[in-house]
């Protein structure tokens, strides 16, 4: 056995030990995150080569933002390591008496490293992290439009409620006039050629002059038969009119962040192959490359599975058993992609054809069909089969044989 060095990362700093190949500790105290606690820790990690003729194994346990400046010099000077998610280092340090400090923990992960076999972690390049940043930014996104459209619905329901019921909320035409007619009494002196003018100056779409008028006919009668339970000098109409802005700036940050991501990928195998099935576009392709990453790291369908957590929990203890679930251990943003992924393809139904949707339709047709979810998420666990089969080997979907030339 060779050295092992192991680490407890905080924030700005680590807890480290290092062992021998007697599993005796040679050493332990604390790493700075800084340029001169690595460059001691690169001083160290050569000595230890010289003096057993190899790298020594490296082991910590991943915590988010603060494990990354750690990873980061790793990998920069091309040193191996394990990097272990929370779950997996408890369950390999589990011990009937322990002391939970932060040196312990890192003696703990050191001691367990001689008695487990762990793989060396498989380090993605550059295109997958930034496509991973670049997903995540896209949710923050999506999770404030989602809350600033409910605070928008709200103000709405006080100033102006049948405004909502007039036009598609999320487009920027609806977006506009919220800015420009946040309460009824904004169109109390307005004309229908004036109105019918602001409208098709709300759009981006080309909008005739025909249904212009028409809306703007159906907006003075709204504003006139609307019951407002604020008045127009209310603050909470400056809101309104806030939340209107703002969502429309959101909504153009998520399609700009989408046209990077599509932008990065179509130098990308697996970005056409994704795109080869029926029922996923630009936006599904790239989350689910965002999300998954480099999907050469895993040997088999199975383990992507494990990742997305859909693989199978049993539980059987003497004459009881229960009924099988899946695990639900694994990326639920992933999981989530997926699963409205396959119920698009499903919508498609009539306009293509797709093996995945012919397997929602088998098991929904036997004697005893399977519920909607259960059908859904056997469709993601084919799908994963037929897109790791085709990316493994650089073909795109076809109807005939669920693969590609």
């Amino acid at each position: 056995m060779r050295h092992v060095i192991a680490f407890d990362v905080s924030m700005g700093k680590s807890s480290m030990v290092v062992y021998d190949h007697n599993q005796y500790c040679q050493y332990e105290g604390e790493l700075k995150h800084t340029q001169a606690g690595f460059c001691a820790l690169n001083e160290r990690i050569g000595a230890l080569r010289e003096q057993a003729g190899r790298l020594p194994a490296i082991v910590f346990e991943a915590t988010g933002v603060y494990s990354q400046p750690l990873e980061t010099f790793l990998q920069e000077n091309s040193y191996p390591y394990s990097r272990l998610n929370p779950l997996e280092a408890k369950i390999q340090t589990a011990a009937m008496r322990r002391q939970k400090t932060d040196i312990s923990d890192a003696h703990e992960l050191a001691k367990s490293h001689f008695r487990t076999t762990r793989k060396e972690t498989y380090v993605q390049c550059a295109y997958y992290k930034q496509m991973r940043a670049l997903g995540r930014y896209c949710e923050d996104i999506e999770k404030e439009i989602s809350q600033h459209n409910n605070r928008l619905h709200a103000f709405l329901q006080l100033s102006f409620p049948l405004l909502e019921t007039m036009f598609t909320k999320s487009s920027a035409l609806f977006l506009n006039l919220v800015q420009l007619f946040p309460h009824p009494a904004c169109l109390e002196k307005a004309t229908k050629e004036a109105l019918q003018d602001q409208i098709l100056q709300a759009t981006r779409k080309r909008l005739s002059r025909v249904e212009a008028e028409k809306k703007a006919v159906q907006l003075l009668a709204a504003a006139e038969n609307s019951y407002a339970a604020i008045g127009p000098e209310d603050v909470r109409c400056q809101h309104l009119k806030n939340y209107a802005r703002r969502l429309l700036e959101l909504r153009n940050q998520k399609k700009e962040v989408i046209r990077q991501m599509v932008d990065l990928s179509k130098d990308h195998a697996e970005f056409h192959v994704l795109k080869s099935f029926p029922g996923i576009g630009d936006i599904t392709a790239v989350q689910i490359i965002a999300e998954l990453g480099d999907i050469q790291r895993f040997q088999n369908a199975k383990q992507i599975n494990a990742y997305i957590g859909i693989d199978i929990r049993r539980h059987q203890s003497g004459k009881l058993q229960y009924q099988d679930k899946i695990n639900k251990r694994g990326n639920k943003r992933l999981r989530k992609i997926l699963y409205n992924m396959v119920m698009n393809m499903i919508s498609w139904r009539a306009k293509t054809q797709n093996t995945i949707v012919d397997h929602y339709d088998q098991l929904k047709k036997q004697p005893n069909g399977k519920l909607h979810q259960v059908a859904v998420i056997a469709c993601v666990n084919k799908f994963l089969k037929v897109a790791f089969h085709l990316i493994q080997h650089g073909l795109l979907y076809q109807y005939e044989s669920g693969k590609a030339s």
